[in-house]
């Protein structure tokens, strides 16, 4: 860890660091509705430590509380954890390591990693950022699950904490920015949709599934939405990471 001070600025070890707070406080809210909607603690501990995927382990968690299939829960959950393809393809070989090494490092890949490794300049920074916060990620994250799991088991009524609204509000700040392209505004109002009409008919989970084709729509967009070089027509041009 030394190493990883000497090669980072200060700046980004204080972001990281923040971030990582962050992920704990959306941990404390994950193990809270874990147990308030009846699953033992070790569910939440042992999914956090070994999925080590917040957006894949609510989505397990509220469609199987919402009585779905877990099968559909798991393939939903998969599905979301598809991103880390075009994560791993995104990194710079000896970002994640090598040898035995890679595999705790493709262990530690998240959102929160990739984005902190590829907005450095360098492979030594790009590896140093990627392992400070996969790893502060790798303890706060079950950290907060864990916790959120005993303050659950004594305050049975999550809800009146607001604890429930806490990750889709971190999901929806996520993702405004992209909405700002008119084919993702497109495609997710269409999935949305989709969901709505859904839900009254299928059981709870496959919604969520169905809902996900609405992804054809940014795999193949009108050409009215593209310049002449293929790139998405919107409002703005796309910008590079920092």
């Amino acid at each position: 860890m030394s190493s990883i001070r000497r090669t980072l600025e200060g700046s980004v070890l204080r972001d990281i660091a923040l971030t990582c707070l962050a992920v704990l406080f959306i941990g404390l809210s994950y193990g809270a509705i874990a147990v308030a909607s009846g699953f033992p603690l070790w569910v939440p501990a042992a999914q956090s430590v070994l999925v080590l995927a917040g957006a894949s382990e609510f989505l397990f968690i509220g469609i199987v509380a919402a009585g779905g299939n877990p099968f559909a829960a798991a393939l939903a959950g998969l599905l979301v954890n598809s991103r880390h393809l075009p994560y791993g393809l995104a990194l710079p070989p000896g970002v994640t390591g090598r040898g035995w090494r890679r595999v705790f490092g493709t262990h530690l890949m998240n959102d929160e990693s990739v984005v902190f490794a590829l907005a450095q300049e360098d492979l030594p920074r790009k590896r140093a950022a990627y392992l400070a916060c996969g790893i502060g990620v790798l303890i706060c994250w079950p950290g907060g699950a864990v916790l959120g799991a005993l303050i659950g088991s004594a305050v049975h009524d999550t809800n009146a904490f607001g604890l429930d609204a806490m990750f889709p509000a971190v999901i929806l700040a996520l993702i405004v920015p992209e909405l700002r392209e008119r084919v993702t505004m497109r495609a997710a109002l269409v999935g949305a949709a989709v969901a709505l009409i859904a839900t009254p008919f299928l059981p709870a989970g496959l919604p969520v599934l169905l809902a996900l084709a609405a992804v054809l729509l940014l795999l193949r967009a009108a050409p009215g939405d593209r310049e002449p070089g293929g790139v998405p027509r919107g409002d703005h041009q796309p910008q590079a990471a920092p």
